[in-house]
């Protein structure tokens, strides 16, 4: 049952961010100070996805260096942050509930089930790794196992993963919002 539902998240999880994300602009009621302080944060998170991209060679290697040698998900910690970020300048409470379902109840059995595929993949390297390196929330110190010395960040990846589209939906938001303070006014 488990399997099947982790199927069906890794599934609905781009159509619901879209209809999550059109809910959230509905809604939102920015305002100056909460667009600033959310737009900072979402970028951090942002910022994380970017640099995070650039390491990850999908079922090639297992990426251990960079921010993958503090947290096994930096892209979905870094989507996390962002969601954050969005919520503040939302300036709404129960748009943080909402990212808490979404977490929970969606990108949490996907990171699981990435795991299972990762661990097929590379059954030793992986085991290592998860030793020392925490699944989400990440160390102060980097894991002493990982980390290879010839992995660093390559834009080619980071273009591959085509990660700039987050950036690109970060300023289309963030434009959306300004319209909102500008045109209906800050509440």
């Amino acid at each position: 049952m488990w399997d099947n539902y982790s199927k069906l998240a890794a599934r609905i999880r781009v159509p619901t961010g879209l209809l999550v994300g059109a809910v959230y602009l509905v809604f939102a009621e920015p305002t100056a100070r909460s667009l600033l302080a959310g737009a900072s944060v979402a970028l951090a998170g942002l910022l994380l996805r970017a640099i995070s991209s650039g390491y990850v060679a999908k079922n090639q290697r297992l990426a251990t260096g960079g921010p993958y040698a503090y947290t096994r998900h930096p892209l979905y910690l870094g989507s996390a942050v962002a969601g954050v970020g969005f919520c503040i300048a939302g300036g709404r409470w129960w748009f943080f509930l909402l990212l808490g379902i979404i977490l929970a109840g969606i990108y949490w059995p996907v990171i699981r089930r990435e795991e299972e595929h990762i661990r097929r993949l590379f059954p030793d390297q992986f085991a290592a790794y998860a030793r020392v390196v925490p699944m989400l929330l990440p160390r102060l110190a980097a894991g002493h196992a990982t980390g290879n010395p010839e992995e660093g960040f390559d834009w080619n990846l980071y273009w591959r993963h085509r990660e700039y589209r987050a950036l690109l939906a970060f300023a289309g938001i963030m434009f959306l919002l300004i319209g909102k303070i500008v045109w209906i006014g800050n509440r």
